[in-house]
């Protein structure tokens, strides 16, 4: 405020003495009119905000601000002093004043932003922590993010230069920043240049697109960092540095999700009453997620673990509030009684099982729990349903279940065989499986894995150097559960097209290159109960297409149900005497696992190819 009305004194008094030689009705005006002049362009500017304004931070809008109540206030004296007491002074005066005050107020803060710019840019490139940058995509995200780095004093960034692939940007300065080439240009400009680090500023690229750039990157030794979609900026604009963040999974797959979903199909869950089982975890969450976006009766989260539990509850109460009706419930799968009194009171239309021990290494060691959980804590859940009058029940399975070679799959799949066999028992219960691949980003997935031995420096390890794994992402599974839930009739076994699989080495090599660190490979070899490759559908299952292309259905294979229930109780004996040693359990247990799904074959007894 003190420097605006130092500079009106300072500009009236010049345009003043300028023209009073040539304006003789000016004589004797000059304490009267600034008299007036200060008080109205203070109270002008005032209520126009312009003091509220952070002008470190000004954009066009603030000086466009500026601009106008200058003017208005130029207009306001004018009409006063005309009004009161100088009707002869020639308008040109007035118009004077008032375009060379706006002018000064204007260029004043311009000069201050770009001293700020000078000061805080010098001092950022004096710290020895600032990494060179590069920056690939220079539009509006990268125009903000570079404003935002002149004005910061503790950004580690220090943008040397910039990449885009349109031509007419190449050999232009974008906000201070000189655009040097394209995306093909990213390996030899960043040696050219010392490059540390390489921030990709596309937020409306699709994966693919992230993928031929972070192939490029690669190359370069640098680390990378991105800008997320725009999708997921709030309603400001700004902190766009403050949102670079990693490479995710799928985009250093380089695959876009698949999308199958459409809004009929979850027209469904609207108006219903779902039930999920193991709501906390990875699937799970992400469940709850989308359920709740298509309006649920209710939505009913049962978990044993509680933290898990608790953080899926208030992420959903701060997104939805008391619009969505939530029960979140603490609760084991294997109590059924526990269970059977949730469904008997909240009486669900759908339920959806995902409560499982999924981890294959310590299942191997923990053969008994592992069945507990997954085999009798899915009948227990089926059951209950079943007696209830749910209207459709979905399990979730995995690839791990096919031709089984560990534990943990084996009893995934005498989890599938016991679901198919209730479409022949009495109820209007609709039961399904969907069976998946590994889901990126999960908990226990080998991305997170890998993520974090990086960060301690490493090394990183992989357990075969020819091990494959198909992937999809945790929105692609959770899709994948709620298609199965408009159209399945009962009995089938869903699984998606997840493309082609993944050579996990490549996946590490191409994390550690990202990462911008000398990081070794290790190969511990595979882990009891882990084979090279996992498989979507047994042989006898058989394969048909649904009217969503990426889907297919294993064909339900014929069970019989009283040997299936016989082999089921003597496995509930096994896993229930307390009397067995740790290794009689496990190898009890393993041989009625056999016997109940052939297919179960240790990786060791399998004859290579």
């Amino acid at each position: 405020m003190i420097a605006d009305m130092i500079l009106v004194v300072l500009v009236f008094a010049f345009c003043y003495h300028y023209t009073s030689p040539y304006i003789r009705e000016l004589d004797g005006m000059f304490a009267e009119s600034l008299g007036v002049m200060l008080p109205v362009y203070f109270v002008i500017l005032f209520l126009f905000g312009t003091y509220r304004s952070l002008w470190k931070y000004a954009e066009a809008k603030e000086f466009l601000i500026c601009t106008v109540a200058s003017f208005t206030a130029g207009g306001l004296f004018f009409i006063i002093s005309r009004w009161s007491f100088d009707e002869k002074v020639p308008f040109f005066f007035y118009l004077l004043i008032a375009t060379c005050v706006a002018g000064a107020h204007v260029i004043f803060r311009i000069v201050y932003r770009v001293y700020r710019d000078i000061v805080s840019g010098s001092k950022n490139k004096t710290k020895d922590k600032s990494k060179r940058t590069m920056i690939v995509g220079c539009g509006d995200a990268c125009y903000h993010m570079l404003s935002e780095i002149k004005i910061s004093r503790s950004t580690n960034v220090n943008p040397v230069v910039g990449i885009d692939d349109d031509v007419s940007k190449i050999g232009k300065t974008f906000n201070g920043l000189r655009v040097s080439g394209s995306s093909d240009d990213i390996p030899h400009l960043a040696k050219k240049y010392k490059i540390e680090q390489i921030i990709i500023s596309m937020p409306s690229a699709t994966n693919k697109q992230i993928s031929a750039i972070i192939e490029k990157c690669g190359k370069t030794g640098a680390e990378v960092k991105i800008l997320p979609k725009l999708i997921d900026f709030e309603s400001d604009d700004k902190n766009f540095l403050n949102r670079v963040r990693d490479i995710t999974p799928d985009e250093l797959l380089g695959r876009n999700a698949v999308d199958i979903v459409s809004p009929e199909v979850l027209s469904f869950i609207r108006g219903k009453v779902v039930l999920i089982t193991g709501g906390g975890g990875s699937i799970g969450s992400e469940l709850c997620r989308q359920v709740s976006a298509n309006e649920p009766k209710r939505l009913i989260i049962v978990d044993i673990y509680e933290n898990n539990a608790y953080d899926i509850q208030q992420e959903l109460i701060r997104t939805y509030g008391n619009a969505l009706d939530l029960k979140v419930l603490i609760a084991s799968v294997r109590d059924y009684s526990r269970i059977e009194h949730i469904i008997r009171t909240f009486k669900p239309d759908l339920v959806i099982h995902a409560a499982a021990h999924k981890h294959v290494p310590l299942m191997e060691f923990s053969p008994a729990e592992a069945v507990k959980n997954n085999i009798f804590g899915t009948i227990n859940v089926a059951n209950a349903a079943r007696k209830n009058g749910v209207g459709k029940f979905i399990m979730i399975s995995t690839d791990k279940a096919v031709n089984p070679t560990n534990i943990m799959g084996a009893t995934k799949r005498v989890c599938e065989m016991v679901i198919q066999s209730m479409i022949n028992e009495e109820g209007g219960t609709s039961f399904s499986c969907v069976r998946f691949g590994n889901v990126l980003g999960s908990n226990g997935s080998v991305i997170p894995l890998f993520k974090k031995q990086i960060a301690e420096g490493g090394p990183v390890t992989v357990t075969h150097p020819d091990i494959i794994r198909y992937f999809m992402t945790i929105p692609e599974a959770v899709q994948l559960v709620l298609v199965t839930g408009a159209i399945g009739k009962g009995g089938e076994i869903f699984v998606l097209d997840m493309g082609e699989p993944v050579k996990i080495v490549d996946l590490a090599k191409k994390m550690i290159s990202l990462s911008g660190k000398d990081i070794d490979i290790e190969y511990i070899g595979l882990r009891p109960g882990e084979k090279l490759y996992e498989e979507l559908l047994m042989d006898e299952e058989g394969i048909r297409t649904t009217e969503k292309d990426r889907i297919h259905i294993g064909m339900p294979i014929e069970i019989d149900q009283d040997l299936l229930k016989k082999q089921l109780g003597e496995l509930w004996d096994i896993v229930n005497d307390d009397e067995k040693s740790d290794d009689e359990m496990m190898e009890l247990v393993e041989s009625k696992l056999r016997e109940i799904t052939p297919t179960f074959v240790r990786a060791s007894d399998l004859q290579p190819v």
